[in-house]
Formats: structure tokens, sequence, C-alpha cells
């Protein structure tokens, strides 16, 4: 008996913790552990390797991922697809522990469809946009890296008495800014989810310049495409000079926090014991209200994420 692991899609901190748990457990249960290099392209090209314990040795504190990632248009390729099946049959792989996002987890299960290949996915992005789960692997250390780099950016903004407009990633999901905004002070906050009343606003402001306040910060979601809008705005209409600042793949990277490590540990152990228990699994992990659960692929991409409500309410976009 043989699982393999393999990432897809983008890169997330928590990655490496997995990956080493998924090694350890495997050969506590005397099960064989395969590495999948590269993703689906690995997959696909039969990157494949028998993983030993010093292959994680001393991952545990590493962001990114040892086994590589990567995007596949090939795999949607029936021919492609084929190839992908008989090399997992060459190492008599019969499960598939994929950490990805929704993408990865259409692609898998649309490889489970045609050859039974059970897997389990565990939702891995920072973004934490995927439907069905709370918390997504690596949101907690990039919702960290941001908070340090904002700190930093306040400290400046402060002393130059300046604007400052802060992007940060998260696709068409504003969890991340929302977050950031949040824990940060920040007085502006622009997301997808809400249209941002500029008019309302600009109002508050004003007044608080009036009152005394030198200096600001606005934090933006990637996913608006506002960010130089923004700083064109608060320029005109508050006359503060506004710089902006664009975290970048920086909020990818960096050491695992606690919480990614021990839940990164917990989706894989729970997520091999599933396979095990199931002769048949196309299944997700997910985390909510502090429990574990499995829901299918149709469940998880048959809607679109929301930010919780208390998240909105608290940056009173909500009556």
């Amino acid at each position: 008996m043989a699982y393999a692991i393999m990432c897809s899609g983008g890169d997330a901190p928590g990655m490496n913790p997995a990956i080493k748990k998924f090694v350890d457990y495997l050969y506590k249960l005397d099960i064989k552990p395969y590495f999948i290099y590269d993703g689906l392209e690995g997959l696909i090209d039969g990157t494949i390797k028998e993983a030993m314990h010093k292959d994680v040795a001393g991952i545990v504190n590493r962001g990114g991922t040892i086994i590589r990632s990567s995007r596949s248009k090939r795999f949607y390729e029936k021919r492609y697809r084929q190839q992908a099946y008989e090399n997992l049959q060459k190492y008599d792989i019969e499960a598939l522990i994929v950490l990805g996002g929704d993408g990865s987890f259409r692609a898998m299960d649309l490889f489970y469809s045609e050859f039974g290949i059970k897997f389990v996915g565990i939702p891995s992005t920072i973004d934490n946009d995927i439907y069905g789960t709370q918390y997504c692997l690596g949101v907690d250390t990039a919702l960290n890296v941001i908070r340090e780099n904002i700190d930093r950016i306040k400290d400046t903004a402060s002393s130059f008495s300046r604007a400052f407009v802060v992007e940060v990633m998260g696709r068409e999901c504003g969890y991340l800014a929302a977050i950031s905004a949040m824990v940060s002070g920040a007085e502006v906050c622009v997301i997808p989810e809400i249209d941002f009343d500029r008019e309302k606003m600009l109002k508050r402001l004003q007044k608080e310049f009036q009152e005394g306040r030198r200096y600001m910060l606005a934090v933006v979601a990637e996913g608006t495409h506002t960010t130089y809008e923004i700083k064109e705005w608060l320029e005109k209409s508050l006359h503060v000079e506004t710089r902006i600042s664009i975290l970048g793949h920086i909020q990818r990277g960096g050491s695992p926090s606690v919480k990614d490590r021990l839940i990164a540990f917990e989706f894989c152990i729970k997520a091999i014991e599933h396979l095990r228990e199931n002769k048949n699994s196309n299944s997700v992990i997910v985390y909510n209200d502090g429990k574990y659960s499995f829901k299918s692929i149709e469940q998880v991409v048959s809607k679109k994420y929301q930010i919780p409500t208390w998240v909105l309410e608290s940056l009173n976009y909500l009556d």
C-alpha cells in the first residue's frame, strides 16, 4: 500500500509541516509514502519519489514547499491524465493528498471520476477563499506577515504625516484586507465584497484631519483593482501626501506560525485516516468552529466563499 502527497497552485505557509506529518505518520502506519514533485505537472511527467524521514528532517519551520508546486493546463487533456494515472500505477499508489485550492480539487475530482484514484484535498491558500471551511492553511502566517509590515509602514507614516495605501493579496476575496485593516487600526479598507462609499468616508476623514489627525492608513484588496485610484482620491480630497506600498509575494513566504503548523498536522492526520477508512474518497477536509470534517467536492465548489458577517460589521460596512 502506498500514498502520495502533492502541492498544486500557489504555495502557502504550512505546506511543509503537512508534508512532514504525512511522511512521519505513514511510516508509523507501515504505509509507503511518496512525493509528487512539481504538482500536476510532476504527476504527468512522473516526477515521483519514495519519501524518507531524512527528506523531511528540519522542514517544519520552513515556508513554501519542498516538493514544489505548479499550475497545469496539460492536465485538462485526457491523454495527460492517462499518463498521470499510469505513473501512479508504477508505484502502486492508491491514494493522494493534495494541498491546494478549489481549482486543484476540481482537477483531482475529474481524475477520480475517470480512474478511481481516491484523494483528500487540504485547503491551502493564504486567500482563505474556499467555500465550506472557515480556515485555509497559510492564512494565519500571511496575516502576521501583513500585520508586521503594516505596523512598520504606520511608523513612517506618522513620522512624515503621510497617508499610505497598502495593497494586500487575496485574489477576488477581501478576507486578508478586512482582517488586516481591523487589527492594524486602518482608517480605510476597500474590498471587492462591498461597495466603498467614498463620500461617507471622506466626510469622516475630513473631520478627523480638522481635529488634528496627521496621518492615515488605507488597506486595499488587490481584487478591487483600485489601489492607484484610492491614492489619487486621498491626495486630491484630503491634500495629504500619499504613498503606495504593494506587499506582493512576501505574504506567501515566511516560517509558518504555530497555528498553521498545528492545523497542518491535524489536516494531514485526519486526511490519512479518512483515506484508510473509506474505499472511495473525493473529499476535502474542512475546519469550522474548531472541528474538522469532510465535504464533497460538489459542496466545496458549488458556492462562493463569503466573508463572515461579523468581519463586515466590524468594518462598519453593514447596518
